[in-house]
């Protein structure tokens, strides 16, 4: 018998965010697109790693893997590997995702594990108290960059179109329900599915806020052809007076899973193993 899934199925601790936080908006679309998805708690992991936007996890009722600073999509990668039946989201912030993990996410994109990757995009690092993230725009000025940031700003978007990503969306926190139904589309894409979330941060970040994005943000509408590379990558290059989102490219092809015969024969979840065979290679280092 199907059980039905609830909102409340997944309602988790109490949360430690700021008031006014876009974090929130985040949980509660993350929320309602798992209920619209019907799964079960058991059946979904959130992997994620150190920051504001890496709390998420531990508001919800589910699996869940705390890791390192940007080694989230190592992590989720294993599991998903290990265990292709489970629903893996990854979950971190700009820096998190875009600055220590850069070079996990480009090889993520290139390997097309199925696993989804949200991304909350404040343009700044919140936990560590308000320093210029990778997407900090030229000129923003923070307590580290008091003449302003000097590095150009960087385009997550562009970098995973470029690289053929299987699925690169676009959210805004502010709009739960567009984001929510945005989740639901890249969980049910088959491969990897990058979700940039334009998030405000309320305290470190007095640039970007809700007001500013929703005089900006506009959903791509059926006009758009999200499997056109190049108008894709037309829309991932708009900023500034206009921001589109909605899902901006998506592209079907194998995934890692597929060309890998060992987990489409047996995956490592329904072999059988003996604990003890750990201990036999531990005793090997003993003096």
């Amino acid at each position: 018998m199907k059980f039905m899934v609830s909102l409340k199925d997944y309602e988790g601790g109490e949360t430690a965010w700021c008031p006014g936080c876009g974090n929130f908006g985040i949980l509660q679309a993350v929320k309602k697109a798992l209920v619209k998805l019907e799964l079960e708690p058991y059946q979904v992991l959130l992997v994620s790693g150190i920051g504001q936007a890496a709390k998420l996890p531990h508001y919800l009722k589910c699996n869940l893997f705390n890791g390192l600073h940007g080694r989230t999509l190592p992590v989720a990668t294993g599991a998903k590997i290990a265990n292709p039946r489970l629903t893996v989201i990854a979950d971190g912030g700009d820096g998190d995702g875009y600055g220590e993990g850069g070079n996990h996410l480009i090889h993520a994109i290139r390997r097309n594990v199925d696993i989804t990757y949200l991304v909350h995009d404040n343009q700044i690092y919140g936990l560590t108290k308000g320093q210029a993230s990778p997407t900090s725009e030229e000129g923003f000025v923070t307590k580290i960059t008091p003449l302003g940031m000097f590095s150009r700003q960087l385009n997550p978007m562009a970098l995973a179109i470029s690289l053929g990503a299987s699925f690169v969306g676009r959210g805004f926190s502010g709009d739960i329900e567009h984001l929510s139904d945005l989740i639901v589309q890249a969980v049910e894409n088959r491969g990897f599915s990058l979700v940039d979330i334009l998030q405000p941060c309320v305290t470190f970040n007095r640039v970007n806020t809700f007001q500013w994005y929703r005089s900006r943000v506009y959903k791509l509408d059926s006009s758009h052809e999200p499997k056109d590379w190049l108008a894709a990558s037309q829309k991932a290059h708009e900023w500034g007076d206009k921001i589109p989102i909605g899902v901006i490219y998506r592209e079907a092809r194998p995934t890692y899973e597929d060309h890998n015969p060992r987990i489409v024969q047996k995956p490592l979840v329904d072999q059988q193993h003996d604990p003890t065979s750990f201990e036999k290679i531990l005793d090997e280092f003993k003096v």
